[in-house]
Protein backbone atom coordinates (compact mmCIF):
# COMPACT_ATOMS: atom_id res chain seq x y z
CA UNK A 1 0.00 0.00 0.00
CA UNK A 2 1.40 3.50 -0.76
CA UNK A 3 1.94 5.84 1.99
CA UNK A 4 -0.09 8.46 3.23
CA UNK A 5 1.25 11.77 3.18
CA UNK A 6 2.00 12.69 6.37
CA UNK A 7 -0.59 16.14 5.64
CA UNK A 8 -3.18 13.37 5.32
CA UNK A 9 -2.67 11.32 8.09
CA UNK A 10 -4.93 10.90 11.15
CA UNK A 11 -3.28 12.50 14.61
CA UNK A 12 -4.69 11.11 17.94
CA UNK A 13 -4.96 13.01 21.07
CA UNK A 14 -2.02 12.12 23.28
CA UNK A 15 -4.81 11.07 26.52
CA UNK A 16 -7.18 8.47 24.22
CA UNK A 17 -5.85 5.77 25.47
CA UNK A 18 -4.55 6.86 28.86
CA UNK A 19 -7.01 4.54 31.82
CA UNK A 20 -9.40 5.78 32.86
CA UNK A 21 -9.80 8.64 30.03
CA UNK A 22 -13.38 10.04 29.65
CA UNK A 23 -15.64 7.85 26.90
CA UNK A 24 -15.74 11.19 24.75
CA UNK A 25 -11.65 10.83 24.27
CA UNK A 26 -12.13 7.14 23.69
CA UNK A 27 -14.74 7.51 21.00
CA UNK A 28 -12.07 9.68 19.45
CA UNK A 29 -9.45 7.61 19.58
CA UNK A 30 -11.64 5.01 17.59
CA UNK A 31 -13.50 7.22 15.65
CA UNK A 32 -10.11 8.14 13.72
CA UNK A 33 -8.74 4.77 13.84
CA UNK A 34 -11.90 3.77 11.97
CA UNK A 35 -11.83 6.88 9.70
CA UNK A 36 -7.53 6.22 9.17
CA UNK A 37 -8.44 2.57 7.90
CA UNK A 38 -11.32 3.58 5.28
CA UNK A 39 -9.56 6.36 4.04
CA UNK A 40 -6.10 4.22 3.48
CA UNK A 41 -7.02 0.61 3.50
CA UNK A 42 -8.78 -0.11 0.73
CA UNK A 43 -9.27 -3.46 1.95
CA UNK A 44 -10.93 -2.57 5.30
CA UNK A 45 -13.44 -0.41 3.54
CA UNK A 46 -14.34 -2.94 0.76
CA UNK A 47 -14.97 -5.12 4.09
CA UNK A 48 -16.83 -3.07 5.76
CA UNK A 49 -14.76 -2.88 9.17
CA UNK A 50 -15.70 -0.72 12.15
CA UNK A 51 -13.89 -0.20 15.48
CA UNK A 52 -15.98 -1.86 18.13
CA UNK A 53 -13.93 -0.38 21.59
CA UNK A 54 -10.66 0.00 22.52
CA UNK A 55 -9.31 0.54 26.26
CA UNK A 56 -5.62 0.68 25.75
CA UNK A 57 -4.90 -2.61 26.41
CA UNK A 58 -7.13 -4.26 23.55
CA UNK A 59 -8.78 -3.29 20.17
CA UNK A 60 -11.88 -5.06 19.03
CA UNK A 61 -13.04 -4.40 15.34
CA UNK A 62 -16.38 -5.54 13.74
CA UNK A 63 -17.27 -7.25 10.10
CA UNK A 64 -20.23 -7.77 8.60
CA UNK A 65 -20.62 -11.38 7.07
CA UNK A 66 -21.86 -9.61 3.96
CA UNK A 67 -18.95 -9.05 2.17
CA UNK A 68 -16.61 -11.47 3.63
CA UNK A 69 -19.02 -14.44 2.79
CA UNK A 70 -17.86 -17.50 0.79
CA UNK A 71 -18.92 -19.72 -1.31
CA UNK A 72 -20.27 -21.91 1.60
CA UNK A 73 -22.30 -18.69 3.75
CA UNK A 74 -19.55 -18.61 5.98
CA UNK A 75 -16.99 -16.46 6.49
CA UNK A 76 -14.20 -16.38 4.17
CA UNK A 77 -10.89 -17.22 5.83
CA UNK A 78 -9.17 -14.50 4.48
CA UNK A 79 -11.22 -12.41 5.84
CA UNK A 80 -11.00 -13.50 9.45
CA UNK A 81 -7.26 -13.47 9.12
CA UNK A 82 -7.11 -10.13 7.67
CA UNK A 83 -9.99 -8.20 10.07
CA UNK A 84 -7.55 -10.45 13.22
CA UNK A 85 -3.94 -9.00 11.59
CA UNK A 86 -5.78 -5.27 11.45
CA UNK A 87 -6.58 -5.40 14.85
CA UNK A 88 -3.71 -6.17 15.68
CA UNK A 89 -2.04 -3.53 13.59
CA UNK A 90 -4.64 -0.94 14.82
CA UNK A 91 -3.95 -1.78 18.72
CA UNK A 92 0.02 -1.18 18.17
CA UNK A 93 -1.21 2.29 16.14
CA UNK A 94 -3.36 3.27 18.46
CA UNK A 95 -0.80 2.90 21.06
CA UNK A 96 1.90 4.85 19.35
CA UNK A 97 -0.46 7.97 18.40
CA UNK A 98 -1.54 8.07 21.86
CA UNK A 99 1.88 8.71 22.61
CA UNK A 100 2.71 10.81 20.17
CA UNK A 101 4.95 8.50 18.53
CA UNK A 102 5.23 8.73 14.69
CA UNK A 103 6.33 5.23 13.03
CA UNK A 104 5.52 2.81 10.37
CA UNK A 105 3.89 -0.36 11.87
CA UNK A 106 4.14 -3.94 9.94
CA UNK A 107 3.32 -6.98 10.35
CA UNK A 108 6.39 -9.20 10.36
CA UNK A 109 4.96 -12.87 10.65
CA UNK A 110 2.04 -14.33 11.83
CA UNK A 111 -0.02 -18.15 12.23
CA UNK A 112 -3.84 -18.28 11.69
CA UNK A 113 -5.32 -21.40 13.09
CA UNK A 114 -9.31 -21.62 11.92
CA UNK A 115 -11.09 -23.56 14.47
CA UNK A 116 -14.49 -23.50 13.35
CA UNK A 117 -16.95 -22.15 10.49
CA UNK A 118 -18.59 -18.43 11.22
CA UNK A 119 -21.91 -17.80 10.20
CA UNK A 120 -23.03 -14.61 11.05
CA UNK A 121 -21.15 -10.90 11.50
CA UNK A 122 -18.01 -11.36 13.08
CA UNK A 123 -15.32 -9.51 15.80
CA UNK A 124 -11.82 -9.85 16.51
CA UNK A 125 -10.09 -8.47 19.40
CA UNK A 126 -6.43 -8.01 19.71
CA UNK A 127 -3.99 -8.36 23.03
CA UNK A 128 -0.50 -8.06 23.59
CA UNK A 129 0.71 -11.16 24.27
CA UNK A 130 1.86 -12.94 27.72
CA UNK A 131 5.07 -11.15 28.15
CA UNK A 132 4.86 -7.98 25.72
CA UNK A 133 4.21 -4.72 27.07
CA UNK A 134 3.95 -1.23 25.86
CA UNK A 135 5.94 0.25 27.54
CA UNK A 136 9.26 -2.17 26.81
CA UNK A 137 7.81 -1.34 23.24
CA UNK A 138 8.13 1.71 22.86
CA UNK A 139 11.25 2.21 24.89
CA UNK A 140 13.21 0.48 22.40
CA UNK A 141 11.46 1.93 19.08
CA UNK A 142 12.68 5.52 21.17
CA UNK A 143 16.29 4.01 21.87
CA UNK A 144 17.04 1.89 18.83
CA UNK A 145 14.61 3.12 16.41
CA UNK A 146 12.76 -0.17 15.30
CA UNK A 147 10.68 -2.53 17.76
CA UNK A 148 8.52 -5.70 17.64
CA UNK A 149 5.57 -6.59 19.77
CA UNK A 150 3.57 -9.92 20.05
CA UNK A 151 -0.39 -9.56 19.77
CA UNK A 152 -2.96 -12.27 19.93
CA UNK A 153 -6.08 -11.82 17.91
CA UNK A 154 -9.32 -14.15 18.19
CA UNK A 155 -11.98 -14.09 16.40
CA UNK A 156 -14.99 -15.86 18.86
CA UNK A 157 -18.32 -17.43 18.18
CA UNK A 158 -21.52 -15.89 19.75
CA UNK A 159 -21.08 -18.81 22.57
CA UNK A 160 -17.23 -17.94 23.12
CA UNK A 161 -16.05 -20.34 21.15
CA UNK A 162 -12.93 -19.52 19.20
CA UNK A 163 -13.49 -19.40 15.69
CA UNK A 164 -9.93 -18.27 14.35
CA UNK A 165 -6.68 -17.37 16.08
CA UNK A 166 -4.05 -15.08 15.13
CA UNK A 167 -0.51 -15.13 16.64
CA UNK A 168 1.76 -12.42 15.22
CA UNK A 169 4.71 -9.76 15.81
CA UNK A 170 4.25 -6.60 14.61
CA UNK A 171 7.45 -4.47 14.30
CA UNK A 172 7.35 -0.53 14.21
CA UNK A 173 9.92 1.62 12.88
CA UNK A 174 10.58 5.50 14.15
CA UNK A 175 10.56 7.90 11.33
CA UNK A 176 13.07 10.04 10.98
Amino acid sequence: MPAIPTSDRVKLPIDSATPGASPAVTIRAEAALGAFMLDGIPLARAMAISVGAYDAESLTLHAPLGPNINDKGCAFGGSLASVMTLAGWGLVKLAADTRGIDCDIYVQDSLVRYLAPVWQDFHATARLTHGDTLPGFFDALITRGKSRVRVRSVVALPDGVHAATLEARFVALAKR
